[in-house]
Order: structure tokens, then C-alpha cells, then sequence
């Protein structure tokens, strides 16, 4: 398991991230990493824990995913998460959620915060995961969320006997062109919802 409070107190934060699979990454040509999912038992709860440390604001917001297709099988999946930057990096708070296993098994029995996937920007999510599935490395889950012109894809690969982590491939588009999202998007929404009194917002 990878703590995220283990990164926290490594004298360089980036470059203790840029050496997770870093050997993996670089023989397969792996974009750089921008995300650490982070499993946690209760994203409001985390994002007070790392808010209180001058992290973020989070911006935090619940949903039932248009698609999630786990191991071929088309599942409800109902999730919250929670989104802030850190030097450079998108740091995604996720809940175990509704309907699926996936984030629930990596649960630290200890509260701690677990970083279970890295998420890498893809321009075609299928793509990139056809070609990790040539060296034995399956899709395990894809999904889709869409609000309303917002529509995010992505691809969990079961990466973890080679990379020793699972790896997120994410393509994000509003109106049909990419985006990416950062800490001048991200952040204003965080302080947003604490201004209106409503820290989580459903979709």
C-alpha cells in the first residue's frame, strides 16, 4: 500500500511521486502522471483533515456514473469525490461508493488516506487501454460520467503485478473539446461550496 502521508513527509513530493512505476512508465511510454487517487472512508471528512493542513479547498461532488463496466459487466455505480491540487498534482479523494467493490477493498482499516491508482490525461482512453491489455494488463473497469456538457471517460487497468499500482487513463471533454482541469477551476468551486453551506454537490 502507498500512504498519501508517506509522500507528504518526503523531502520532495514530486519526485517521490514521479518514482511510483517508474520503471513501467518509462518502458511502455507512459504520459506523465497528474493524478493520485487516494481511497478514503469519508471524502468530507479527509478533505476537512488536508484543508486544515492548507490543502485546497476540495471541491466535492457526488454522482451516479453514466457508465461503469467492471470486468465486462455493466454495473450502478453510485460515488462521491473530492478534488484539490498539490504542487502540480490533482489529488482525487474517492469513497468505497455504491454498487461495486473496487475503491471499498483498498479501505486502510486505519483511516489512512491510500493512494490506489495514478491517473494519466488520454486522448483516447480505449486506445491507450487496448494497448496495455497487449501485455497482459486488462481493463478492470470503464466508465463515463457525464454532467450536463460535461462528459468525463476512463479506463482502471489491472496493472498492479507489473506497476505495483493500478493506473487511471482519463479523457475529459466539455461540448465535445478537451479540457483539463486545474487549481484555478478547481479550488474557487471548493471555496463556493463552503460559502453556500452545501460541501457536497450532487450530480
Amino acid at each position: 500500500m502507498i500512504y498519501l502521508d508517506n509522500l507528504l513527509k518526503a523531502d520532495d513530493f514530486g519526485q517521490a511521486v514521479n518514482t511510483i512505476a517508474k520503471d513501467f512508465r518509462d518502458k511502455y511510454k507512459i504520459p506523465d502522471i497528474f493524478q493520485l487517487g487516494i481511497v478514503v472512508p469519508d471524502v468530507e471528512a479527509a478533505a476537512a483533515e488536508l484543508e486544515g493542513k492548507g490543502f485546497g479547498p476540495f471541491f466535492i461532488a457526488s454522482d451516479t456514473l453514466d457508465l461503469w463496466r467492471e470486468h465486462g459487466k455493466s454495473e450502478k455505480f453510485q460515488g462521491k469525490v473530492g478534488i484539490a491540487y498539490y504542487k502540480g498534482f490533482e489529488l482525487e479523494l474517492l469513497e468505497p461508493g455504491i454498487g461495486s467493490d473496487f475503491y471499498r477493498s483498498c479501505v486502510d482499516n486505519r483511516g489512512r488516506m491510500v493512494v490506489q491508482h495514478l491517473g494519466f490525461h488520454s486522448s483516447d482512453v480505449d486506445a491507450q487501454a487496448r494497448s496495455l491489455e497487449e501485455i497482459s494488463c486488462p481493463t478492470w473497469v470503464r466508465g463515463r460520467i457525464k454532467s450536463f456538457s460535461l462528459v468525463t471517460d476512463f479506463a482502471y487497468m489491472d496493472t498492479r503485478a507489473e506497476a505495483g499500482i493500478i493506473f487511471e487513463f482519463i479523457d475529459m471533454k466539455l461540448m465535445g473539446f478537451p479540457i483539463k482541469l486545474s487549481a484555478g477551476i478547481v479550488h474557487p468551486l471548493g471555496r463556493l461550496e463552503k460559502i453556500i453551506g452545501k460541501r457536497s454537490l450532487s450530480f
